[in-house]
């Protein structure tokens, strides 16, 4: 044996036994560390690309833990309403909890830019204004004050615009609508006369069954599906000019959060990261399904018309302008978003093919 052979032996016995140590290590340190949270969620589990990624970040943290990290789930109301979790990770009742962080709007303006807003990036490009520009930065501050540490943990696409009574042909038919429709969107159609309440997804069926409201928007066609709103409405609009993506994020105390090893936290952060990945995978499996199911059924998927699509998107900034002049976070983020979607867009507009592209009959 040459003594270059020797040495490349030896080379490689070294940098195995390092990896081995740091393997060895890495798990002693996870071992000793116990993670037990109750993790109040703010939309049932099955939700797909919602809070099925809950389900994966759960298993995925006890299986690479070796157990020693779990997180038990509750469905909406078992331990708090959903309206109710930022608060309660907040004050320390519950050490965490997986929410739509747009719910919390009343009290921090700039959270529906976060959780999903009207005319915003598609989901590819937000990751990279989130991860790689400033857009994770910013959350953390604000969620600094309240005391908690934000975390993103799932994203999915756009959502459909809502189930109407009637098709929409202009923005009048908007005009004394009785609608459920979350964030900015919702001020939106505030502004063009619409009256608009919130209410949880699990009482929309009943609202629109004893017609309590005309018309509502919840989620993709696939979970839409699930709250069965296609039985009792047929008009299904699209595209979701409202929420061009949807994100959950897991909340978690930031006393709690700051106790933990700083390993043990890195495992949890790319547990979110991968959940975030496997919901989005999910999401855009289910949605062609569902809306090749409502076809059959009957259900007018109707496309808005381009030039009602160019007057909603001049009404959502003047909205959007009329908010930033009143919370300077929220200018701060719509700024950075608008930034980088001007910087983004020569990619957007240039990398990808027309989306007529994809055969569709």
């Amino acid at each position: 044996m040459s003594i270059k052979q020797k040495l490349s032996r030896l080379t490689y016995g070294i940098t195995a036994a390092a990896v081995i140590s740091g393997s060895l290590i890495s798990s002693d340190a996870l071992a000793s560390e116990r993670v037990r949270w109750q993790v109040p969620l703010a939309f049932p589990s099955h939700l797909i690309g919602l809070t099925t990624p809950v389900k994966h970040l759960s298993e995925n943290l006890k299986a690479v833990s070796g157990g020693n990290i779990q997180l038990r789930y509750y469905e909406p109301g078992e331990l708090v309403p959903p309206f109710e979790i930022m608060e309660s990770v907040s004050t320390g009742k519950y050490p965490a909890g997986y929410t739509w962080v747009g719910y919390d709007q009343g009290t921090i303006p700039a959270l529906p830019l976060y959780s999903g807003a009207p005319f915003n990036m598609e989901p590819p490009a937000y990751l990279a204004w989130y991860y790689q520009g400033e857009g994770r930065e910013l959350l953390e501050e604000i969620y600094a004050k309240r005391n908690i540490h934000p975390m993103l943990c799932s994203i999915i696409g756009p959502e459909g615009a809502g189930w109407f009574a009637k098709p929409i042909e202009s923005l009048d038919d908007i005009d004394g609508l009785r609608i459920r429709f979350a964030g900015i969107g919702g001020k939106v159609l505030e502004k063009l006369g619409a009256s608009v309440t919130m209410i949880p997804g699990g009482e929309l069926y009943q609202a629109l069954e004893r017609k309590t409201i005309d018309a509502t928007e919840f989620s993709q066609p696939a979970i839409d599906k699930m709250l069965g709103l296609d039985q009792i409405i047929k008009n299904y609009i699209m595209p979701g000019w409202h929420q061009t993506l949807t994100t959950s994020h897991l909340l978690v105390n930031k006393d709690v959060w700051n106790k933990l090893k700083p390993e043990t936290r890195a495992v949890i952060e790319m547990g979110c990261e991968s959940a975030t990945l496997k919901g989005f995978a999910e999401s855009e499996w289910a949605q062609p399904t569902a809306l090749r199911d409502y076809e059959k059924e009957g259900v007018n998927a109707q496309t808005l018309p381009e030039p009602v699509l160019r007057e909603l998107q001049k009404v959502t900034n003047e909205v959007l302008d009329e908010i930033a002049a009143g919370d300077e976070m929220f200018r701060r983020v719509l700024t950075s978003q608008r930034e980088f979607m001007e910087h983004h867009s020569i990619w957007h507009s240039k990398g990808y093919l027309p989306r007529d592209f994809y055969q569709y009959d």
